[in-house]
């Protein structure tokens, strides 16, 4: 008999008031970098009508004692970052143009630096660059798509991806507004997706456009032009604004903070979470750097034709540079043994933050490119987490 089960995965568009608050963070992140590639970042964003209310640590070390306002026109990077989003309609109560910003951000810890930075300390265990934080931290993968990852999240970030571009062109649905949810049902039959049983869109739109028009639209010109043919059937259910109504959205109509979306920023729900959000965070922070060279392994080993599904966990404390744990998981799937693949894994790869963010190259500003519909499954050379260049490394060191 198959083993048969729904699971459900969904995605939050770029005007989504938490997801407002991570391309802030994000933006902020990357001003610094561009400034200093060594900057130390703990950016916290809230927004909540037409305020915004950034918040945490910055230290750029070539600034020296120049105040951030000197060295990061903060305002404006925010107000930049709104406009992309597209709050820039006129009957915006959130509008990039208008919207009241309060900046909170104060200078790294020293406590926290003497941690973190490769030189010695009293009482520090190692001259090496140490974990910002002690955490754990997940990576995942499944062969459900090319992308090598869970067949829900990567649907549910298409429809998100697709409603953005055809707003951001103009020319299709005047009315799209930024605020938008999505979200996917798809049933499995012995472990590979089937067929969806589901689609739920939410988006925002302006005043006087007929329900029936969204929903025709999102059917028609969003669902069925992104998700597979042969995925979709007779039978498949479409909710498009449940509700009725959404005029009144973004920040205007919720409240938003950096780090709320940490599931649909990674599987789903499909594979584990360590609790750690990204956005706003520089490399040295393990719960950004960790998670994405934990992609990167679990990539690679179901790339490699070792399992059709692999979730790597690691685990890390402040300021020690070498994980306390790792562990590999195959979910039964392992055409190898388990402690095959484990012993690979710690052959080929070095797990010390300092050796993360030079494998990875993370010392650039290209965390705006992670912040919208999801960190992993994404087709870009930039983001170094999603290439499959160590399946032959890891073969190689199984055999052996």
């Amino acid at each position: 008999m198959a083993n048969t089960f729904i699971f459900s995965s969904e995605s939050v568009g770029e005007g989504h008031p938490d997801k407002v608050s991570d391309t802030i963070s994000d933006a902020i992140l990357d001003a610094c970098l561009r400034v200093d590639k060594t900057s130390r970042v703990a950016c916290e964003t809230f927004v909540k009508s037409n305020m915004v209310i950034v918040g945490g640590e910055i230290s750029i070390p070539k600034a020296g004692n120049k105040p951030l306002g000197e060295v990061i026109n903060v305002e404006k990077v925010i107000r930049d970052a709104v406009r992309e989003i597209g709050y820039v309609n006129d009957d915006d109560i959130f509008h990039a143009d208008t919207l009241f910003v309060q900046n909170l951000l104060t200078s790294q810890s020293a406590d926290i630096a003497q941690g973190v930075d490769a030189k010695k300390a009293k009482g520090k265990k190692t001259a090496e660059q140490g974990a910002g934080d002690q955490g754990i931290m997940f990576g995942y993968a499944s062969n459900d798509t090319k992308e090598l990852m869970p067949a829900p999240i990567m649907y549910a970030h298409h429809l998100g991806r697709e409603l953005t571009k055809i707003r951001k062109a103009g020319n299709l649905a005047k009315w799209l507004r930024p605020d938008a949810k999505s979200q996917v049902s798809v049933e499995y039959v012995d472990g590979k997706p089937k067929r969806i049983i589901s689609v739920v869109i939410s988006t925002q739109h302006a005043a006087g456009v007929a329900h029936r028009e969204i929903e025709k639209f999102c059917i028609e010109k969003v669902i069925k032009k992104v998700l597979p043919k042969r995925m979709l059937t007779k039978d498949t259910q479409y909710l498009i604004n449940p509700t009725g109504n959404f005029v009144i959205g973004g920040p205007q109509g919720d409240s938003g903070l950096t780090g709320r979306k940490i599931i649909v920023d990674t599987y789903g729900g499909m594979g584990r979470h360590g609790g750690g959000a990204f956005s706003g965070k520089d490399p040295s922070k393990v719960d950004r750097s960790a998670a994405y060279m934990a992609r990167w392994v679990a990539k690679n080993i179901v790339a490699a034709g070792f399992a059709k599904e692999c979730e790597l966990q690691l685990a890390y404390a402040i300021g020690f540079p070498e994980p306390v744990s790792l562990n590999v998981n195959t979910f039964g799937t392992a055409t190898v043994p388990e402690e095959k693949i484990e012993a690979a894994v710690k052959e080929v790869f070095s797990f010390k933050p300092a050796e993360i963010v030079k494998e990875l190259n993370l010392l650039r500003p290209i965390y705006s490119k992670t912040t919208n519909y999801g960190h992993f499954g994404k087709d870009d050379p930039a983001l170094t987490w999603e290439k499959t260049n160590k399946v032959v490394a890891l073969k190689k060191a199984v055999k052996s």
